[in-house]
Order: C-alpha cells, then structure tokens, then sequence
C-alpha cells in the first residue's frame, strides 16, 4: 500500500472538508426554500379569503392586501431561484467541445424573440475558438448575459450588443460581450454578483438579482472567470475567460 506523503495527505484533507461545507450549504439552502413554503402558500391562501370574505373593504385595505400578495409572489419567485442556484453544483457536467459563435448566434435569436419591440443591432464574432464546456449551461450564461444585455438597452434604438473574442496566452480564450445600456457606477460590478444583487428597482428592469450568480457558479465550474466592467461612455462588457487546457 503506497503511503500518502503528508502534503498530498492535507490537500485531501483539505478538499474533503470544502466537498463537505459545499454539500452542507446546498443541502441548508434547499431545506431552507422547500420548508418555507408552507408557511407562504398559507399567507396566499388566507390572504384570498380574506379578500372573499370582505368584498366591501376600504381602498386602503385592500391596497394593503395587495402589497401581501405581490410581496408573497415575490419571495416565492425568489425560493424558486434559490433553490435552482442550489441545484448548480449537482448538475453533472457534460464536457464537449462547443462551437461558441454558433451557440451565441442561436441565443441571441431566441433572446431577440423575447423582446419583439426592441431593434437590436447584433456584432458577433463568428470565428470564436471551440471551448470545452457543458453546452447547456454555456449557454444558460450566454443566455443571462445577452438578455442583460438587450433588457438594459432598453429605450436605446437601435440596441447594440457586440461578442468578441481574444488570446489572453496560447491556452486562454476572453469572450467579451459589450452593450450601450443603462451602465452602473465602476464600483457596483461586484455587488451585481451577490444573491439577490440589483441596482435597478423592478419596476424599471424585471428580475430577482441571481442571474449572475448563477453564470459565476457555472463558470467556476468550467473552470473558467466571469466579470464585468462599465463603460465611461455607457454601457457594461461581460468578460467570460475560458482556460483551454481543461
């Protein structure tokens, strides 16, 4: 039996207690959504009676019970993105060799489609490497991203959103995504990765805040980066950094 020298010993030791921290707050994330629901779907429901059983209540009341069950509906939408940031690491990876430009080009069809008031002037490269990566959640993030990108360009017309690419050294692939839209201040790029990250109210820009963390998850899985910078002129770009030895 061949012995473990002491420095390979800790690093097993040390990668067992983080495999073990990661299964408990996945397990601790996903206990929390799931056994909060009870108690919401009570909330809901007697909320509805309420509103049965009192068909003549003064307007401010009813505004009240309103605000119940939009804030209801909000923290429910909110357990549901929970327990799918959750659900991330469990996903087993498939790694292939993606063909990237073909891939951005079918989400940044399936994203126009969402947003059929909007004109969008599409710049993407059709020479980006092959990556390796799990294709369906590549394009999960590719997804996130293009739609940030045209959602937050919204009142510009046309909407311009750019994918580029570059060698960062012979094994490293940068994709950079580069739209014109709303911006954010230089120093708010890492509160945007953060659960439930906003900067805009969801009246003005629909959204629960973990879209980026869930594309910050995927990408450490890959084993690659994702970041973001403003723009002085306006505008954000998304940086995907892909190592091509994996």
């Amino acid at each position: 039996m061949t012995e473990t020298s002491p420095p390979e010993y800790e690093v097993s030791q040390l990668q067992r207690q983080l495999d073990a921290a990661r299964a408990e707050i996945q397990e601790f994330t996903y206990a929390v959504s799931h056994d909060l629901r009870a108690p919401l779907r009570h909330i809901n429901a007697f909320a509805q009676v309420l509103e049965e059983d009192w068909p003549d209540m003064p307007a401010d009341a009813a505004s009240h019970l309103a605000t119940i069950r939009q804030s209801a509906q909000l923290l429910a939408s909110q357990l549901d993105g929970l327990t799918q940031l959750s659900r991330l690491n469990l996903h087993p990876l498939n790694l292939q060799t993606v063909d990237v430009s073909a891939l951005a080009q079918d989400v940044a069809n399936e994203v126009a489609a969402r947003y059929p008031q909007q004109t969008v002037q599409w710049q993407l490269a059709t020479d980006v490497p092959p990556v390796t990566a799990d294709s369906a959640l590549l394009r999960q993030v590719l997804l996130q991203v293009l739609d940030n990108a045209v959602k937050f360009s919204r009142g510009r017309d046309p909407a311009s959103v750019g994918l580029r690419w570059q060698w960062v050294d012979a094994q490293c692939c940068q994709i950079t995504v580069r739209d014109h839209g709303v911006g954010f201040a230089p120093g708010q790029a890492q509160a945007l990765f953060k659960a439930f990250g906003k900067l805009h109210p969801a009246r003005e820009f629909a959204g629960l805040g973990l879209g980026l963390v869930s594309c910050r998850k995927i990408m450490q899985r890959f084993g690659g980066t994702i970041d973001l910078q403003a723009v002085a002129d306006g505008g954000c770009c998304v940086t995907l950094q892909f190592d091509l030895k994996v």
